[in-house]
């Protein structure tokens, strides 16, 4: 599967992938941005643009409204790949040639209307509706402790990455909404919704043709300026190692370290460095979970992942608190273990397999496809989903070993009860 681009206005590029996997015709509108210091206006943006349009003012009837275009679903979310803060709205449609009628331009059109044509009163956002969804935004980064084991992680990258915009939180902090208004906010989006880089991703079974003069019709912005995004920082040297220790209400100690990879996103290295995720901590057959796990029952779960925007490799694990000198003894073990070529064919061609069928099922979702292409697009490679897989299988342990040289420790976080630590 390959997309047709087209440049439909100053930094608006609409990407299409014609297919007849699908029953259903999928677009996705990422807005980009730099994740800096207002993060939490951007991130506050698409929860109340989903509340009305200019034309359809309540929720309600937006609501009706996608009923009445055969049960389309419309959802926005936001998050951040390494240091761009993304919007991101969906909407999925059934194929027109189902249903006889004409609702794809009327979807484009609710969509252009929901980004760029909300619903205003006295020269601001509904204040009911700001007000409500600063509430909620407030609750979901409060709830960000709920999950302890997302939590751990997203400390330790915090921690790793203070001083550096990566270091922000994608829903932004409580202390920057408790400052916002629907006037306050209504400015920043009426001052930056022009400038924000825009991709729009259509996979369906569709003709090229007709989607571009759709487009074109409803998202040919006049742009005097567009932002420019620079790329994400992944080069930092570790002078020495922080170690940093939360104390929550938890049954089990939560332990993350955090490295630097060194490796950009667009190098042929990645792939090398995918494989020893996955030989390290990538399933039931990696070296954590067998041997820190398994073997020595350190841990009740254990992983490593990539932040791959940002060139850094995380592993988790929850253990005993007692147990926190073993387990980082364990763990160096593994890492060691790489370094040194200690690698089975087991081990190797587990995790090949495992990163096959894990890239193969991206396959089955639009939206996944359009996720993958979107973040080639960010790292400006042009890899499709097949060839991707071909890189993988290229990889030899050698080359695992030689990148797992480049990658260095940075920062080891602990999260634990505190009447359980000595």
């Amino acid at each position: 599967m390959s997309f047709i681009s087209e440049k439909i206005a100053e930094d608006v590029y609409l990407h299409i992938a014609p297919t007849d996997k699908f029953k259903t015709v999928t677009i996705n509108i990422y807005v980009n941005n730099v994740l800096g210091e207002n993060a939490t206006e951007y991130a506050l943006i698409p929860s109340v643009l989903k509340r009305g349009t200019n034309k359809i003012n309540t929720y309600k009837d937006m609501s009706k409204y996608l009923e009445s275009l055969y049960g389309s679903t419309l959802s926005a979310s936001v998050y951040k790949k390494g240091e761009r803060h993304i919007q991101q709205y969906r909407m999925e449609m059934i194929q027109e040639d189902f249903i006889h009628e004409k609702i794809f331009e009327k979807g484009v059109e609710f969509l252009r209307d929901l980004i760029f044509n909300p619903f205003v009163e006295n020269k601001a956002f509904k204040k009911e509706y700001v007000d409500q969804e600063i509430e909620i935004q407030k609750n979901n980064i409060n709830g960000r402790k709920n999950d302890k084991t997302k939590y751990a992680i997203e400390r330790c990258l915090e921690e790793m990455c203070k001083g550096e915009p990566f270091s922000i939180y994608e829903l932004g902090d409580i202390e920057s909404l408790n400052n916002i208004d629907e006037k306050s906010l209504f400015n920043y989006y009426k001052k930056h919704i022009e400038i924000f880089p825009v991709d729009i991703f259509v996979v369906g079974d569709v003709d090229i043709k007709y989607i571009i003069s759709i487009f074109k019709r409803y998202f040919n912005l006049e742009r005097n300026e567009v932002l420019e995004i620079p790329k994400t920082n992944i080069f930092k040297e570790v002078k020495q190692i922080k170690y940093v220790k939360d104390y929550m209400d938890v049954t089990q100690g939560k332990i993350t370290l955090g490295f630097r990879t060194n490796v950009e996103p667009d190098s042929e290295e990645y792939y090398s460095l995918l494989i020893y995720s996955g030989i390290l901590g990538g399933g039931p057959f990696s070296k954590l979970f067998m041997n820190v796990r398994e073997k020595e029952s350190l841990a009740y779960y254990a992983f490593s992942r990539l932040e791959r925007f940002k060139g850094l490799m995380i592993i988790g694990a929850g253990i005993e608190p007692e147990n926190y000198d073993k387990a980082i003894e364990i763990i160096n073990l593994q890492l060691k273990d790489l370094e040194k070529g200690n690698i089975s064919d087991y081990e190797f061609d587990s995790t090949i397999k495992s990163l096959k069928t894990s890239i193969n099922a991206i396959k089955d979702s639009a939206t996944s496809i359009s996720d993958y292409y979107f973040s080639q697009k960010i790292v400006k490679t042009d890899v499709d989903i097949d060839q991707f897989i071909k890189n993988i299988e290229k990889v030899t342990k050698k080359d695992v070993v030689d990148i797992s040289r480049k990658i260095k420790l940075d920062t080891v976080y602990f999260m634990s009860n505190q009447k359980e630590v000595k």
